[in-house]
Order: structure tokens, then C-alpha cells, then sequence
């Protein structure tokens, strides 16, 4: 996020990090990074209305979840009605209900940890279930599985480059934008889950029962209700409704703005290029609600099967993006490095600069890496082609999109852009006396940004 930042304040361009892979890496791996992001929220969507649905069998079992389908994919077109504005206020609001939801369940899970609820006969708890029966399960290959559903979890968090064409002072909203994504992901992320582990065992039967597009076993509820405490699993499930239609909402806005940006460079359909008056990609959106409509094979006989080659998809293609980020930043220094240019120069720099950014770029390729392996050695039993492409099939297809776009411009450029060749003044922001980097920040005020940027 830091290294986006960087970018993003310095170019605020359509299209955001799959243009800095085209400018500063190559133009065939920004293309396949592209659409493999759009790719990705284009079959995100029908999961997460479906996963939706699904949540209000909580209450009411008694209906299809064909209806819940049909009422949020209507809720989902009138947002689209509002633009980036709609989608703005959607998110906002939505927003400061996972919050507030999330905040409440961290100190409810202290309490229940602590044996302060007197419905919970468990008593103190502290972290007996980090040893009975454990935190880590089926050793290695266990910890290796989970990357791919971690990534798909925290997918979304690059959203804010998107925004970075649309925003109206990139400058001050873009920095306070990424360090607010990392305080919250470390809060509301980690320690929430952090939280879930100390009061639910890793063996409970009603969390295993939980598959595919299935949240109605939710981790959280499941939290609530061990402890014994009447009514408020209702409540977080209710969170839980709130919070999958904000992603359903998230992949609207990710797949439109990018299909309309990489049409607009010439690496898309030419329709999908227009814009009405109000700054809607009209096309692009009808594209996403269409794919929206695939919700309805939850209604089929072998939905599980389906769902979870949609999920192959889009399992991987974080890792892709968030790898692409890092590389593009690496090789952005390099080129601004080779045209003279200086870091004083940088409006906003990554706080932990380009080291910042080979380490992401590695954990993403140890994570592809470890993803690889237990594809093609799944727990407990033996390698079988059709569990590999379950979990791997986003690499080939990114592979097939970069093969492509290379024979289509015959393989022009080279493997990639050499450090004095890119262009590092096209969409450059211009700098005045009003966009000098910010002052070096002391620990002295680390509490007060914390709070600022968690809630602010």
C-alpha cells in the first residue's frame, strides 16, 4: 500500500497500478495484470451475493435464496445509479458499521476470554485452544493452504489507487489513505482474528461444516453463541450480511474502472471506453451485473462445483497484483534514479521505501510458491489434476493474457522497459510550493496518527 501510494500521488492516472506495471515493467504484464483484475471481480461478485444470501438462513431458512439474490442485485444497481459518489456514501456508511461492529466483538472476545460472561461455563479461557487442539492444523501444508483465502480476505485494499483519478486533492488524501489501510488491517484484521482463535476451537464441528460460498457457519457467530449469549449472534450475522454486500459493492467499482481504463488505452473492447455525463462507465457496469447474474447457480444441483472453479479465478490474482505494485515501484525508482531525478523530489514517499517493496514483491512470490505446492500436493491424499487447476488456475490464465498481448504487438519492448527508456513525465503531477513532502514524523506523535489514522 505504501509503495502504491508513492505512485499514485505522483501519477493519479486511469487505470492507477496496472498502468505503472505497463510504464515501468512491461506493457504485455501490465495488460495480463489488468484484466486478470478484472477477471477477478467480475466472478468475486456472484460469490459474494450468493454468500449474502446465504447469511439470512440465519433468520429465515424458509426462503429461496434465489429472492435474496434478485433483492441485493436490485439494491446493487440503484448504488450503481449514484456513480462514484454512491458507491462513496455506500461504502462510508457500511464502513462505520464494520467498525463500530468489529471494535465491540475485540473487547466481547476479551471478555469471554477472560471467563467474564456468565453464560460461558468454559470460565477462563486465556489461550487453551492455542494447544488443545491447536492453532496451526496438518502441519505445514495446513499453513501453506490459507494463504490463498487470506489474500481473497484482504482483497480490495489496493481500491484506493483506483480512486486516485477521481480524487480531488490526491496529494493529502492518497498518503492519509494508505496509512489508514494498514493501522486498520492490523486491528480489525489481525487482532479480531487473533481474538476468534483464543475463544473458538479449531475443531469445532459447525466451523468445518463451512464451505464455499457458505458464511452462514461464520467464525464470529459461531464465537458469540460457544459463549452462551442470547440475541447477539443476530446482531453480528447482521454485520456479517453488511459486510459481503460492501464487497459486492467494492467489485462493482474495481472491475468497472479498470475494464474502462485499459479500453481507453487501447487493451479493451473500444465500447467499453464511453463515459456518460455523470461519469459512469455504462458498459463496463452492465458487464459486472450481468456476471452478477450467475448468482442464480446457487440454485443448481452442483453450485459447489461451480463456485469453486469461479474461485480458482480469482484465488490468485491478488498475489499477482500485489506483487505487480512492488515491482512497478522497484523499477519506478529506478527509472526516476536514471533521469536524474532525486527523492526530495517525491511528494509522498513509501515509509519504508524500496526495501519496503522487494520484500513485498517476495513474500508474494513465496506465497505463489507455497500455493504451488500444496496444489500439487493437497493434504491427505494424492496429486490429482483437477485440485491443481481448483487452486491454480489464475497463473496460467495470467500467463495466457502476457503471451497474448506479446504476439499482438510482436513482441515489441523486449521482456521489459529498461530504466532510461520509461516515461516518468506523462500524468506527472505537477509540484508547487504546497505539495513539498510532508515533515519527518516523530514517536513522540505515534499514538495520536494511530488514533487519527484508524478513525479519521
Amino acid at each position: 500500500m505504501q509503495a502504491l501510494g508513492e505512485l499514485a500521488v505522483l501519477y493519479p492516472v486511469n487505470g492507477a497500478f496496472y498502468m505503472y506495471s505497463c510504464r515501468f515493467v512491461d506493457e504485455a504484464w501490465g495488460f495480463a495484470m489488468g484484466w486478470d483484475y478484472v477477471i477477478n471481480w467480475l466472478v468475486v461478485l456472484p460469490f459474494e451475493i450468493t454468500a449474502a444470501g446465504i447469511t439470512i438462513d440465519f433468520w429465515r431458512d424458509d426462503i429461496n435464496i434465489g429472492v435474496w439474490v434478485a433483492v441485493f442485485l436490485f439494491l446493487l444497481c440503484v448504488v450503481q445509479f449514484f456513480g462514484v459518489r454512491g458507491y462513496g456514501e455506500v461504502e462510508l456508511f457500511l464502513g462505520l458499521i464494520k467498525i463500530v461492529a468489529v471494535v465491540g466483538f475485540i473487547i466481547l472476545g476479551i471478555v469471554i476470554d477472560c471467563g467474564g460472561v456468565p453464560t460461558d461455563d468454559r470460565g477462563y479461557i486465556g489461550a487453551h485452544y492455542w494447544h488443545d487442539p491447536g492453532a496451526f492444523r496438518n502441519g505445514f501444508k495446513g499453513f501453506c493452504t490459507v494463504f490463498v483465502t487470506a489474500a481473497f480476505a484482504f482483497a480490495g485494499t489496493e481500491l484506493v489507487g483506483l480512486a486516485a483519478a477521481e480524487a480531488a486533492d490526491p496529494r493529502k488524501s492518497l498518503p492519509k489513505a494508505t496509512r489508514q489501510v494498514f493501522w486498520r488491517i492490523t486491528l480489525f484484521y489481525v487482532l479480531s482474528l487473533f481474538i476468534v482463535g483464543l475463544i473458538l476451537p479449531s475443531d469445532s464441528e459447525d466451523l468445518l461444516g463451512a464451505s464455499g460460498a457458505n458464511t452462514k457457519a461464520s467464525p464470529f457467530v459461531l464465537a458469540i453463541q460457544r459463549a452462551g449469549i442470547k440475541g447477539l449472534p443476530s446482531v453480528f450475522n447482521a454485520v456479517i450480511t453488511i459486510s459481503v454486500l460492501s464487497v459486492a459493492n467494492s467489485c462493482t467499482y474495481g472491475s468497472t474502472r479498470t475494464m474502462q481504463a485499459l479500453a481507453a488505452n487501447g487493451m479493451g473492447p473500444k465500447f467499453l471506453r464511453y463515459i456518460d455525463s455523470k461519469g459512469r462507465p455504462i458498459w463496463c457496469i452492465l458487464i459486472q451485473l450481468l456476471f452478477g447474474l450467475l448468482a442464480f447457480i446457487g440454485e443448481a444441483g452442483n453450485s459447489s462445483t461451480v463456485f469453486t472453479w469461479l474461485l480458482s479465478l480469482a484465488g490468485l490474482s491478488n498475489f499477482f497484483v500485489w506483487g505487480s505494485i512492488n515491482l512497478a515501484h522497484i523499477r519506478f525508482r529506478s527509472g526516476w534514479k536514471a533521469h536524474g531525478r532525486t527523492l526530495e523530489e517525491l511528494p509522498y514517499q513509501a515509509a519504508f521505501g524500496v526495501i519496503g517493496s522487494y520484500i513485498g514483491l517476495t513474500l508474494n512470490w513465496l506465497a505463489l510458491i507455497a500455493t504451488f505446492y500444496t496444489s500439487v500436493f493437497p493434504i491427505g491424499s494424492d496429486p490429482d489434476a483437477e485440485y491443481f487447476f481448483e487452486s491454480f488456475l489464475a497463473a496460467p490464465i495470467v500467463i495466457f493474457l502476457y503471451l497474448c498481448w506479446k504476439a499482438w504487438i510482436r513482441g515489441k519492448g523486449g521482456l521489459f522497459i529498461r530504466s532510461h527508456q520509461m516515461d516518468i513525465t506523462t500524468g506527472l503531477r505537477a509540484l508547487d510550493l504546497g505539495d513539498l513532502p510532508e515533515p519527518k514524523q516523530s514517536l513522540l506523535t505515534l499514538p495520536y496518527r494511530f488514533v487519527k489514522d484508524l478513525f479519521v
